[in-house]
């Protein structure tokens, strides 16, 4: 196992679950166009896909200029409720905060707008916990793409062969193995074990408490 020193988190279903604010901003957007017999679990699979590829695979329409007016009513919505609909998982704080104590640098990296992240964590945490934040508006190509991870890596002037990232979907197991960095998956999401264990990774869990085990580990390899 590698000497971990940055564990970068995607945020929707891995650190967070947002799901009722994104159900209830989608089901706004889809009721305005016609769109009523889209399920709540239909929504909830598309989470961690950018709202382009989430609009295009509930509904349907793939021209542009449609879609663009969709995420406008979307973003418009998610504005006024959002983050008031986004809870921390109950682990979350605790991880987090035990491998920033350990001398770790953290980071996120997620398809969500940088300044929704944002407003989360300083309604839950001190300005120092997070080094680094990257939205879906800090990269020109989304995940699975590796240019978000890479990004981070970079800014937090690390390395990434002592990198891992923690997330939920298929989509960032596809981002870690792109990028070349370690993948730890949770399964807090709609994705489920059979579907994450296709990809490289050094685990797949539950939920985040693992993540103790393997920074105790890892500051074992260096004692």
């Amino acid at each position: 196992m590698n000497n971990y020193n940055t564990y970068i988190f995607d945020f929707d279903y891995t650190l967070a679950d947002s799901s009722k604010g994104i159900v209830l901003c989608f089901k706004h957007v889809l009721k305005e166009h016609g769109f009523t017999n889209v399920s709540d679990d239909e929504i909830k699979l598309t989470i961690g896909m950018t709202l382009e590829n989430s609009f295009n695979a509930l509904t349907g329409v793939s021209d542009k200029e449609k879609l663009s007016i969709y995420v406008k009513e979307y973003v418009k919505k998610a504005d006024t409720c959002m983050t008031d609909n986004t809870i921390l998982f109950p682990e979350t704080a605790e991880v987090l905060k035990s491998l920033k104590d350990s001398g770790n640098k953290i980071g996120i990296v997620s398809t969500k707008f940088r300044y929704r992240i944002k407003e989360v964590l300083e309604r839950e945490f001190d300005d120092d916990l997070i080094d680094v934040v990257v939205g879906g508006e800090d990269v020109i190509t989304h995940k699975p793409s590796p240019e978000g991870l890479l990004f981070a890596i970079k800014q937090l002037n690390s390395d990434k062969n002592n990198c891992l990232y923690i997330g939920d979907s298929t989509i960032d197991a596809a981002a870690a193995k792109a990028a070349g960095v370690d993948f730890y998956g949770v399964l807090n999401g709609a994705t489920t074990r059979e579907e994450l264990e296709k990809y490289p990774h050094i685990i797949i869990a539950q939920d985040l408490t693992d993540l103790l085990i393997i920074k105790k580990q890892s500051i074992e390899i260096t004692t």
